[in-house]
């Protein structure tokens, strides 16, 4: 399982959570984050101009049997309950590279979107990105521990 994000590295205040929770979900899978780095020149570039940037070098860095999941505001939203499950189908898959990736300032190029093979959405709300770095890592470690009934869940 892997974890990707376009933009800079862990700021100090999310680090220790993002470390925490990804540290947590190894004992169940193994986990790792890359951040992918933004574009040089991206202050002179169009909105669609750096998102594209960004796409191409998502998709250099994907093999062709990955299961992508692109976390998009137009995407589904999940339970908990049903993130497990979905963490269960692909393990049952199994799915060889699970990633999933968090776009940049913008969102993610439409090719990469059409690469995706499951689009979701954490909530109608909007997060800092570096945000949604911890909460990505404490819904996916969640699931895990729904996965085999432990009390996390219901704390």
């Amino acid at each position: 399982m892997q974890f990707w994000a376009i933009g800079k590295n862990h700021e100090p205040y999310v680090r220790a959570g993002v470390d925490e929770f990804t540290g947590r979900i190894e004992k169940y899978f193994k986990a790792e984050w890359n951040i992918i780095p933004v574009p040089k020149n991206a202050g002179m570039l169009s909105e669609m101009d750096l998102k594209k940037k960004e796409g191409e070098t998502i998709l250099q860095w994907l093999d062709k049997d990955d299961y992508l999941i692109a976390l998009d505001e137009r995407g589904k939203q999940l339970t908990s309950q049903k993130l497990a499950d979905f963490l269960q189908a692909r393990a049952n898959e199994s799915t060889r590279r699970l990633i999933f990736l968090i776009g940049g300032a913008y969102g993610l190029d439409e090719a990469v979107l059409k690469r995706a093979r499951y689009k979701w959405s954490l909530s109608e709300l909007t997060f800092p990105h570096q945000l949604v770095r911890l909460i990505l890592a404490e819904q996916v470690y969640r699931a895990c521990t729904i996965l085999k009934n432990e009390k996390y869940h219901h704390q």
